[in-house]
């Protein structure tokens, strides 16, 4: 490792304290959940804050029962996301279990894997019963680096962004008693397992760019800077589904999703969704600048 002592000493903490919570905390998620036959689609589906229309004049346009069934879809689409974002990051870090330079990790990796299999499993679950589908995964795949320890990085860095993304959203649903308590359970129950994972992807994140830092010159930084962001715009952008909108009954849903990515209005809510991971890559030295979505 050639990152300082000081910062490799708090990744070696963090790392036994989270492995230990993890052993502490397992749950059965099979038995934690009561699913209910049916949704009642009277009701919202997700936090009214969350909606991709929310803070527009969509809000007002869109009667009080359309609103309710964009809910519907646009909650369907966010656990599909999950699910998508699940698979690719256990292959990932599936890949690197117990090989050259993961030595120390490969035992949080275990916990995390089996963890990130059953939220997979309940989110799934909860697509297909409610919504009689999983949304396809229409996500613009980023080209990738071409050097392995740049992979490394960039790998654990969307990891990290991923699982912020959904946690902001899974910390207001799991509080939002205006919601159904399954919804408010499944958002809870990840919350908690999540923010164990935030804390590993930031320590891993940070010292894994403090070794690039000691070998890449600054223009070679800039590229994985760029390539971040175009992956933090391209998260932001899949919570814009215009299958979503179809499915709503919303007319010409693509050209309904162009106007609201080009609204103000959203841009100020998808600078607060990315408020505390951008924060975090400009605080670490990551970022030399912020994020414009």
């Amino acid at each position: 490792m050639l990152v300082s002592s000081k910062l490799y000493d708090n990744y070696v903490q963090v790392l036994q304290k989270l492995v230990d919570i993890a052993a502490e905390e397992h749950y059965n998620p099979y038995k934690e959940f009561e699913w209910t036959e049916m949704l009642d689609t009277n009701q919202m589906w997700m936090s009214e804050k969350l909606l991709s229309i929310y803070n527009t004049p969509y809000m007002e346009r869109l009667s009080k029962e359309q609103i309710m069934v964009l809910s519907k879809w646009e909650s369907i689409n966010f656990y599909s996301l999950n699910v998508h974002g699940i698979r690719e990051l256990l292959i990932e870090v599936i890949k690197r279990i117990h090989t050259e330079g993961f030595e120390l990790p490969s035992e949080f990796f275990h916990h995390f894997v089996g963890e990130e299999n059953e939220h997979m499993w309940f989110f799934s679950k909860f697509c297909l019963k409610y919504g009689g589908k999983i949304y396809i995964d229409k996500k613009v795949k980023i080209e990738n680096s071409g050097h392995s320890d740049f992979e490394d990085f960039l790998v654990f860095a969307r990891i990290l962004i991923f699982e912020e993304i959904v946690d902001y959203f899974n910390i207001c649903m799991g509080n939002d008693r205006k919601l159904d308590p399954i919804i408010q359970k499944i958002n809870k129950v990840h919350h908690m397992d999540e923010s164990r994972h935030i804390s590993f992807g930031r320590e891993i994140v940070k010292v894994l760019h403090e070794n690039l830092r000691e070998k890449y010159d600054g223009d070679k930084l800039k590229e994985l800077e760029d390539y971040i962001k175009r992956y933090m715009k391209a998260s932001i952008h899949s919570l814009y589904n215009p299958i979503v909108y179809k499915d709503a009954g919303i007319d010409d849903p693509y050209a309904f999703r162009n106007r609201l990515l080009e609204m103000p209005e959203r841009a100020i809510e998808n600078e607060k969704i990315l408020k505390r991971t951008s924060s975090f890559f400009l605080r670490n030295g990551i970022f030399t600048e912020g994020v414009v979505i």
